[in-house]
C-alpha cells in the first residue's frame, strides 16, 4: 500500500489538473447549459466526436433514445490506474436496449469487462440487468472468475494501512436472480448465490504477528452457495445514468447451506437504496442519495465473503479508499452525489460526492468508528444512445487514503 501511496504522489499534478477542470466546469457560463426539450438531435458523445474527426463531418443527427430492439454496445479499451490494481490493461464493454418500443419499457443491460493489471491480477466479470417486454419479468447477474493477490488490513474499524496483508485467492461467483412483477414497480424474487475462494495464500504479516486472516480461521478453500428471496422497486428507465425522479429498493435474504456445498451454514440481509433529485428548471442535474445495509448472521462467513469496502456487487462503495480497506461482519453505508450537465451537446459533465462507511469491529461485532471520504469528478459522454458516460472521479478519505476511480456507466 505504501509503495501505491508513493504511486499517487506523482500524479498531484494530474489531480490537481483534474480539480481544476472540476472547478471550472462547475462555474462554466450560461450559454452551455443543457439542452431544451427536443434538442436530443444536437447531443454528442465520444463515439460521435471520433466519427466527425475521421469523416471531417459534423454528424449530430442521431437521436439518444433508440427503441428498435437493437443493442447498443458501448466498448471501451484503454490503459488506466485504480488503487488495488495499479496500473491496467482493460476492455469493458456496455450493452443497452429495450425489448419492446413501449415509452415505459426499462433499458437492459448487459456490462462485461476483461482485465490484466500490474498487481499480477486477472479479471473476467459480466453482469446484467433485462428486463423483459413490459417489465414483467427482470433478470439480474453477476458471474466472474478473478485471480486477485490484494492488499487486507485487518478485521474491523480500528484497521490501519499499516496492518497491509497480502492475500491472494481465485474467486469463482455465480450470482443469478429472478425477479417477477407483483404491482407497479414493485417486485418479488428468488435465486441463487455461489462464491467460492481458492488457492487463498497469505503472503505474510509487516509486524511478524498472527494476522486477522490467520486468527479468523485461515482457510485455503471456502465455498458460499445459497438460495435466496428478494423484494425489488426500480422506477429507473435507465440504470446506466438514472433521471430526475427515479428510486430503487432491493432487499435481498440470503441463507448459504452446507447441503448446497457450502463450508457453514450462514445467512446475510442487504438493503439497497437509492433516490435520484432533479434540480433547476430542467431537472437535468440531479441530487443523488445511496444507502447501503449490509448484514450477516450465524456462525462465521468466510473471511473473503465478510462485508467489505468496494465488494458490494459493483465494486463501488467507499471512492476515496482502496479495495477491502475495512472489513467486518456488518456495514452501513451512504453517499450522496451531485451531477451537473455541462455542455449543451452533453458531452461534458462534472459531479461532487461525500460519502461514509462503518463496519463492525471484531469479535465485538459493534459499530465504532465512520469513516468519511469525499471528491470529484468529470463525465464524458461516450454512448449518447444508451445514455452512458465514462466516469472519473478523485476521491479521498481519512488517514491519507486517496485515488482515482473509473467507471463505464455512473457509480450508482
Amino acid at each position: 500500500m505504501h509503495s501505491c501511496m508513493s504511486t499517487h504522489r506523482n500524479y498531484l499534478l494530474l489531480i490537481k489538473a483534474l480539480a481544476s477542470v472540476c472547478t471550472l466546469l462547475f462555474f462554466i457560463s450560461a450559454d452551455a447549459q443543457p439542452p431544451e426539450k427536443g434538442d436530443d438531435a444536437s447531443q454528442m458523445d465520444l463515439i460521435t466526436v471520433f466519427r466527425n474527426l475521421l469523416s471531417k463531418k459534423n454528424d449530430t443527427t442521431v437521436k439518444t433514445v433508440n427503441r428498435d430492439g437493437k443493442i447498443r454496445w458501448a466498448i471501451v479499451p484503454g490503459i488506466g490506474y485504480t488503487l488495488q490494481n495499479g496500473f491496467l490493461v482493460a476492455l469493458s464493454t456496455n450493452g443497452a436496449f429495450f425489448v419492446s418500443d413501449q415509452p415505459s419499457q426499462n433499458q437492459s443491460i448487459i456490462y462485461t469487462s476483461f482485465s490484466v493489471t500490474q498487481k499480477n491480477q486477472f479479471t473476467i466479470t459480466s453482469q446484467h440487468n433485462i428486463w423483459g417486454k413490459g417489465n414483467k419479468v427482470v433478470l439480474t447477474g453477476d458471474y466472474r472468475y478473478w485471480i486477485y493477490p490484494q492488499q487486507t488490513y485487518g478485521l474491523g474499524g480500528k484497521s490501519s494501512l499499516a496492518n497491509a496483508n497480502l492475500l491472494s485467492y481465485r474467486l469463482l461467483r455465480i450470482n443469478q436472480f429472478v425477479y417477477r412483477q407483483m404491482r407497479g414497480h414493485w417486485y418479488g424474487g428468488m435465486g441463487y448465490a455461489l462464491s467460492y475462494h481458492h488457492r487463498i495464500r497469505e503472503e505474510g504479516d509487516p509486524d511478524g504477528g498472527p494476522s486477522d486472516f490467520l486468527r479468523y480461521g485461515g482457510e485455503s478453500e471456502t465455498v458460499s452457495s445459497g438460495l435466496a428471496a428478494a423484494l425489488l422497486f426500480d422506477s429507473r428507465l435507465n440504470q446506466n445514468n438514472p433521471v430526475a425522479g427515479a428510486e430503487f429498493f432491493n432487499l435481498q435474504f440470503l441463507n448459504n447451506f452446507q447441503w448446497l456445498g457450502s463450508n457453514h451454514n450462514w445467512r446475510s440481509l442487504t438493503i439497497d437504496t437509492r433516490k435520484y433529485v432533479g434540480l433547476g428548471q430542467r431537472k437535468k442535474d440531479i441530487l443523488a442519495f445511496w444507502t447501503l445495509g449490509w448484514f450477516q448472521f450465524n456462525t462465521r462467513p468466510p473471511y473473503l465473503d465478510l462485508t467489505s469496502t468496494a465488494w458490494d456487487v459493483s465494486n463501488n462503495t467507499g471512492r476515496g479508499y482502496i479495495q477491502g480497506r475495512f472489513r467486518g461482519k456488518n456495514m452501513l453505508y451512504g453517499e450522496a452525489e451531485y451531477r451537473k450537465v455541462i455542455t449543451r451537446n452533453g458531452l461534458f459533465g462534472a459531479v461532487l460526492f461525500a460519502n461514509a462507511q462503518s463496519v463492525t469491529d471484531w469479535p465485538s461485532n459493534r459499530f465504532r468508528r465512520i469513516h468519511p471520504g469525499a471528491g470529484g469528478g468529470i463525465r464524458i459522454k461516450f454512448n449518447k444512445k444508451s445514455n452512458t458516460n465514462v466516469a472519473l472521479d478523485y476521491g479521498f478519505g481519512a488517514d491519507g487514503s486517496r485515488g482515482f476511480f473509473v467507471n463505464l456507466g455512473e457509480v450508482f
